[in-house]
Formats: structure tokens, C-alpha cells, sequence
């Protein structure tokens, strides 16, 4: 097994949930957005004219809470603040989204079983208690995992940004501090980036190759996501152009893509939308697998679990969320958070209507109002 740095597991806030109790960390602390500098404007700038609704949200940006935003409807980008409509960003847990792909199009080879157990590939990492839990299951957000270790934050003390975090190791931390029995696998719908880490482990152990290696052999030269990147774990930067964005007055704009599998990648709203758009279109998977990016399985949310409201299960097994818009018309996505960052991808099944979005808050509070305000106007006529 190859060991490597730059993992650990965040709570990242849906579209249109909050962050669940069985995650860890916070999707950024009173993070902000560079309140001068760069761009400014009261109005959006657009490459290209969006409907009414969402012209009329970022119209209200800048405002008390948010610095900027970032948005990109089917094809078309804007932005509002100091911040362009080719922004780079950190996009946190749509990361997931990308590595439910990559395990899929393995599963398609034949070189990963969908239903073996997990502990069978990776032994050394998963205890017995789990060792049950099958590749589905990580997948789907079923397997019950334990809470996520302790990662970096603002309590750690200037630096905070810099912190990262092995893998193996905030999985062995994680399994070390569990306590109670855990649930049954596939009893109950509980969102953990646990989960990501070791279906990172999995891709590397199979392949024999790092995870960053097979994205980009995979997903990001396939697609000529040319914006789109994993960084090393001691890889600071992000590419221009970028927001600046802050922490509790701590510019954290350079900070380390320790959730790598989980959620440590770097893109930009045109190149999400090309790699949803080509999910979406069956473009990455055989049809027995594009099935499965759809495929909600039929459980409960866990008591804790707030990304599904507490009803049904709403994640699937290719990592998306199902999100009811009304009227029997579903919404299906990804969101992820970085500190200074919120952003996210959601779509009608059929791509009619699509939308990528990154928000920089100024002030801390919570985002998914505004959130919810650009997915509905955007996806609704």
C-alpha cells in the first residue's frame, strides 16, 4: 500500500443542507472573501446573458455578508465583487464526485467488485469491526464508518492553514477513537469523508499508481480540464486568476490540500461544468455503471445526518445528492467548502438546466440561504 500525505475528512455543507454531524471540521470559519482589490462592480459581469431570476442574486452582490460570487449556468459565467467568471477556486467535496468516477470506471474493469468488502483490498487500514462494509457501501454513504479525527483549524493557532494530514493516519485515528457499536452497513445513510480517503487508498492499492496520477489519466486529460488540478500535499498555491480570501482577518488563500480524495482539488466553473456535463452524458462511464451515478439507495438518513433533512437517503452511488425542486422535478449535484470558499454543481437529470457556483463570504454565517437562492434561480424557468 502507498502511504501519502495531503487527506483528511471536512463536514462539507450541501447545497441545500447543512453540515452533517458525522463529518468533521467546518466548512470555514467565518471565512471571507478579499473585500478590496481585483474587480469590483454592483452589477454582474457575464460572458454571456443568465435568466432574470439569477441576474437579479448577484445583482445584490457585494453585500454585508458575501464579497463575491462566481456563477456559470448552463455555459454561460458571471461574477459579482472582486473576483472574475474564470476564477480558480478550491472546490473542497464536489472533489468526491471525481473519485466515485474513477472507482466506478475500475469497477467497469472488472478490477474493483462493487460488493466485496473493503477490508479485502485494504487490510491493513480498515479494522474487523468494519470488515463487512463493501466497495457500494463507501460509495453510497452506508457503510457507517465512525466520526472523522480532529482536523486543522483556526484553535490550532496561527499556521492553521498550513496543517495536514495522512490518510491512513486520520483513518486509523478515527477507528481508534469510535466508540459504540456502529451501525449495521447499509442500514442507514450517514455523509463521511471518510468514506473519499479510503476509496482514495483503494484507487492507489489497485492501480498501483498515486491517486493524483489516475485523474489525471482519467478524468482531467480525457476532458482537457486544463483548470482543473490536484496539488502535491505541500503545494500551497492556487493558480490566478483567484479570490483572496480570509479566515477571521487571516488571509488563508494559500492554504494545503490535505483533503486530497476528499476534497482537495482545484478547478474553475467552466471546467466543473464540462466534467458534470460529460458525467451527466454518460461520457466517463459504461451504461451498467452510469446507472449507478444515479442510484439512491432505498434507506433512511441517519439521526444525525442534516444533508438529507433527516428523510430518505439522498447521495447516490456516483456521489451526487438528489434535491427535490418541486413538482416531481429533482435537481441532482454536488457541493464542497474550503475555507474562503463555497461552491457547488447542480443540474436537472437531463442537463436542461445547469449551474456551477462559487460564493466568498465576508463575515461568518451561514451560506446555504444565498446558496439556495442561485440553484433555484437558475434551474427553474
Amino acid at each position: 500500500m502507498r502511504l501519502r500525505l495531503a487527506a483528511t475528512s471536512l463536514a462539507l455543507a450541501t447545497a441545500v443542507t447543512a453540515v452533517t454531524a458525522g463529518t468533521v471540521g467546518s466548512a470555514g470559519a467565518a471565512a471571507t472573501a478579499h473585500p478590496g482589490g481585483g474587480v469590483s462592480a454592483t452589477a454582474p459581469r457575464a460572458s454571456g446573458s443568465l435568466n432574470p431570476a439569477l441576474q437579479d442574486v448577484l445583482a445584490r452582490m457585494p453585500d454585508d455578508q458575501f464579497a463575491g460570487a462566481v456563477v456559470r449556468r448552463e455555459g454561460r459565467g458571471a461574477a459579482a465583487g472582486p473576483v472574475t467568471p474564470d476564477a480558480h477556486f478550491r472546490i473542497g467535496s464536489v472533489t468526491k464526485t471525481f473519485t466515485h468516477t474513477i472507482v466506478l470506471q475500475l469497477v467497469a474493469e472488472r478490477r474493483i467488485a462493487l460488493d466485496a468488502p473493503a477490508r479485502s483490498y485494504l487490510p491493513e487500514v480498515i479494522p474487523a469491526a468494519y470488515g463487512q462494509v463493501t466497495i457500494r457501501q463507501l460509495l453510497d454513504h452506508t457503510s457507517g464508518l465512525p466520526r472523522p479525527a480532529r482536523t486543522p483549524s483556526p484553535t490550532d493557532g496561527p499556521g492553521w492553514q498550513f496543517g495536514s494530514a495522512d490518510p491512513v493516519h486520520t483513518l486509523r485515528e478515527s477507528f481508534a477513537a469510535a466508540t459504540g457499536e456502529p451501525p449495521a452497513p447499509g442500514s442507514e445513510q450517514q455523509y463521511n469523508g471518510l468514506n473519499s480517503l479510503v476509496l482514495g487508498l483503494l484507487v492507489e492499492e489497485v492501480t498501483g499508481r498515486p491517486f493524483g496520477h489516475e485523474l489525471e489519466r482519467r478524468i482531467i486529460r480525457p476532458l482537457g480540464l486544463r483548470h482543473t488540478s490536484l496539488p502535491a500535499a505541500g503545494d500551497l498555491r492556487i493558480p490566478s486568476p483567484h479570490a483572496t480570501v480570509y479566515v477571521d482577518g487571516l488571509d488563508v488563500t494559500e492554504q494545503s490540500p490535505y483533503p486530497w480524495a476528499e476534497g482537495g482539488m482545484i478547478s474553475t466553473a467552466a471546467d466543473l461544468d464540462r466534467f458534470f456535463t460529460a458525467l451527466f452524458r454518460g461520457r466517463l462511464l459504461p451504461p451498467a455503471q452510469q446507472k449507478l451515478v444515479f442510484d439512491v439507495p432505498n434507506v433512511k438518513s441517519a439521526a444525525g445526518n442534516k444533508n438529507c433533512f433527516g428523510g430518505p437517503a439522498c447521495f447516490s452511488v456516483g456521489g451526487l445528492m438528489r434535491y427535490k425542486l418541486g413538482d416531481q422535478q429533482y435537481a441532482w449535484g454536488k457541493t464542497g467548502s474550503r475555507p474562503g470558499w463555497d461552491n457547488g454543481f447542480f443540474a436537472t437529470k437531463d442537463l436542461r438546466h445547469r449551474v456551477v457556483y462559487s460564493l466568498n463570504q465576508k463575515v461568518n454565517g451561514d451560506p446555504l440561504p444565498r446558496i439556495r437562492e442561485v440553484v433555484v434561480a437558475a434551474l427553474t424557468d
